[in-house]
């Protein structure tokens, strides 16, 4: 089977983490926290822990809890100096560009942020669309609304029609539940996606000569 749309996470997939822009961004989820809830700073690595795995980000577990304005929040969090951790990826852009099927960026991020990834990377024109965390609101990956909502803005009526690349094992989980088709991006295989590749460095990999996925009766 071909699918219809490719759809990418963002963060960690479209470039490794190895860049140490999610650690950056971290930092900038602890200043937050610390600024506007006067938390001792021993005490967020476990409260963003039981926000990430109660709500399924930080920002809406503080939304919940303590009504934080999330555009306030995501301006915050992402202002950081993209330039120091991204350079243009002439090859990516290459090898998203040889695949003829659409290609749209599923995040829990907004799109501001996601354009200015895109933008640095030099792939922002390989994409058709940004479903951000706001389009999906008042859910997040990896809660099945989410994904559900993101299939009405992609006007696709079965997940099956769509490959998912992610690095989360909660988000693939959850979609692979839903029907869809994952492709794990970086860390070990552990068996929860349909595939597995190291980097998007190796998407072709996923498909046959026709395009077809590789994997679809794992």
């Amino acid at each position: 089977m071909r699918p219809k749309i490719l759809l990418f996470d963002l963060d960690d997939t479209l470039y490794p983490p190895s860049t140490g822009l999610w650690d950056e961004i971290g930092n900038r989820i602890d200043t937050f926290i610390f600024e506007h809830l006067s938390m001792p700073w021993n005490e967020i690595p476990t409260f963003r822990r039981d926000l990430y795995n109660e709500y399924g980000t930080t920002m809406r577990g503080l939304q919940i809890l303590h009504n934080i304005d999330p555009h306030q929040y995501l301006e915050f969090v992402h202002n950081v100096p993209l330039e120091r951790y991204l350079q243009p990826d002439p090859d990516l852009r290459t090898i998203l560009n040889e695949i003829p099927i659409p290609k749209w960026i599923f995040t829990n991020a907004d799109r501001n942020h996601a354009r200015r990834v895109t933008s640095l990377l030099g792939v922002e024109d390989c994409f058709d669309r940004v479903v951000d965390i706001l389009d999906v609101s008042p859910y997040c990956k990896p809660m099945p609304e989410a994904f559900l909502r993101a299939l009405e803005i992609m006007n696709i009526s079965k997940a099956r029609d769509v490959a998912l690349f992610e690095d989360t094992r909660k988000n693939i989980l959850a979609a692979r539940e839903l029907g869809f088709y994952t492709i794990q991006v970086g860390g070990s295989q552990d068996q929860v996606a349909h595939d597995h590749i190291p980097s998007l460095r190796e998407i072709q990999c996923v498909f046959r000569a026709d395009f077809s996925l590789r994997a679809e009766s794992n």
